[in-house]
C-alpha cells in the first residue's frame, strides 16, 4: 500500500473540492476527507496496484450521500444555507480553481468556479443525494457515464436517467445562471456598496431601484441566533427587515467585502454583544439578468463561518 501521507498529498485537495460541492459545507467536507482516508487505512481496496483516485472517490461519494440523507432526516431551524469559503480575487492559474478541484480535473457543463457559487450550491438542494452526486460528477467534473457508475455503484442506465432528472430539476437555475465572471464580480461589488449605502441612509427609493420586485432574503442562524425563520419576500419587506437591523447594529459593525464562493460578499463583525444576536455574518447578494438583487443570503451560524477570515472587531 502507498504511504498514506503520499495518498493524502495527491488526492485530498480533489476530494475536498468534491465533498464541498456535494455537501455545501466546509466542515463536512473536512470530515469527509478525513473519514475517506481512515477507510483507506483500515479497509484498502483489494487491488492496490491500480490507480487510487477512482476508489477514493467512490468511498467519498458513498460517505457524502450518507451525510446528505442524515441531514434531511434531522430538523433544521430556519433556512439552511451553504457555508461560505474564501476564493480570492485571482482567476488566473494557479488560482483558487485548482485548490477547489485538483490539478487533474476537467470541467463539464458548469465550470469549477460557478459550481462553488452560493446560487449553484443552493440550487443543488432541490436534488436527491443520488441526483446531486451524478450531476456533480457528470456536469462539473466531466466524468464519463462509466466512471460515474463505478463511483456511485449504480448501472450506467441509472446514471443517464438520474442525470436527466437532475438537469430537469435545475431548469430554473439554468435560466438565471450565476457565472462568476469578472464582470459579474464588479456588478456584485457595486450592488453591495449601493445596498449598504441605502440601508445606512434609509434611502428607500435607492433600494427600490436596486432590489428586484420578488427579491427573497434568507437568513441561516442555525437556531443559534435570532434570524428570520422563513424567507422574507418582496422589495418593501426585505428593505424594512434589513433597515431595522441596520438601525440597531450598524454603528457597532466592521465590514469588509471579499470574494467568497467566486463573487464579492459582505463580511461583518459586531461588537455590541447583544443577547441572541450573531457576532458575525457573511452576506451574499445574487443578481438577476437585469442587475437587480434577487436574493440576499445571510449566514450567521458560527459553525458555518469557520472557513472564512472574519474582520477585526470594530472596537479592536
Amino acid at each position: 500500500m502507498p504511504d498514506l501521507s503520499q495518498l493524502h498529498a495527491e488526492h485530498a485537495r480533489f476530494l475536498w473540492g468534491l465533498g464541498y460541492r456535494l455537501l455545501g459545507s466546509a466542515a463536512d467536507a473536512d470530515d469527509l476527507v478525513q473519514e475517506t482516508f481512515v477507510r483507506a487505512l483500515e479497509h484498502p481496496p483489494p487491488d492496490r496496484d491500480r490507480p487510487w483516485r477512482p476508489w477514493l472517490t467512490r468511498v467519498a461519494m458513498n460517505l457524502g450521500r450518507d451525510v446528505l440523507r442524515r441531514r434531511r432526516t434531522r430538523g433544521y431551524i430556519g433556512p439552511w444555507l451553504p457555508s461560505p469559503i474564501e476564493t480570492g480575487d485571482d482567476r488566473t492559474p494557479p488560482s483558487f480553481e485548482a485548490t477547489l478541484a485538483g490539478d487533474e480535473t476537467t470541467e463539464g457543463r458548469y465550470d469549477l468556479v460557478e459550481s462553488v457559487s452560493m446560487a449553484f450550491l443552493l440550487a443543488l438542494e432541490v436534488l436527491t443525494p443520488k441526483q446531486r452526486a451524478v450531476l456533480l460528477l457528470r456536469d462539473v467534473f466531466d466524468y464519463s457515464v462509466a466512471d460515474t457508475a463505478f463511483a456511485l455503484d449504480v448501472s450506467e442506465s441509472d446514471v443517464k436517467v438520474t442525470l436527466h432528472r437532475a438537469r430537469r430539476a435545475l431548469a430554473d437555475y439554468d435560466l438565471e445562471r450565476c457565472v462568476p465572471t469578472v464582470e459579474m464580480q464588479e456588478r456584485t461589488r457595486a450592488a453591495i456598496d449601493r445596498l449598504l449605502g441605502a440601508l445606512a441612509t434609509g434611502d428607500m427609493r435607492g433600494a427600490e431601484r436596486l432590489l428586484a420586485d420578488s427579491v427573497v432574503a434568507l437568513s441561516d442562524g442555525g437556531g443559534e441566533f435570532f434570524a428570520a425563520r422563513v424567507p422574507v419576500v418582496g422589495r418593501e419587506r426585505v428593505f424594512r427587515f434589513y433597515s431595522n437591523i441596520a438601525r440597531a447594529r450598524l454603528g457597532t459593525a466592521h465590514f469588509e467585502v471579499r470574494n467568497l464562493n467566486g463573487l464579492p460578499a459582505l463580511l461583518g463583525r459586531f461588537d455590541d454583544d447583544a443577547p441572541g444576536q450573531a457576532p458575525a455574518m457573511a452576506q451574499h447578494v445574487i443578481l438577476d439578468r437585469a442587475g437587480h438583487v434577487r436574493q440576499i443570503l445571510s449566514v450567521l451560524a458560527t459553525e458555518k463561518l469557520g472557513a472564512v477570515r472574519l474582520p477585526t472587531p470594530a472596537r479592536a
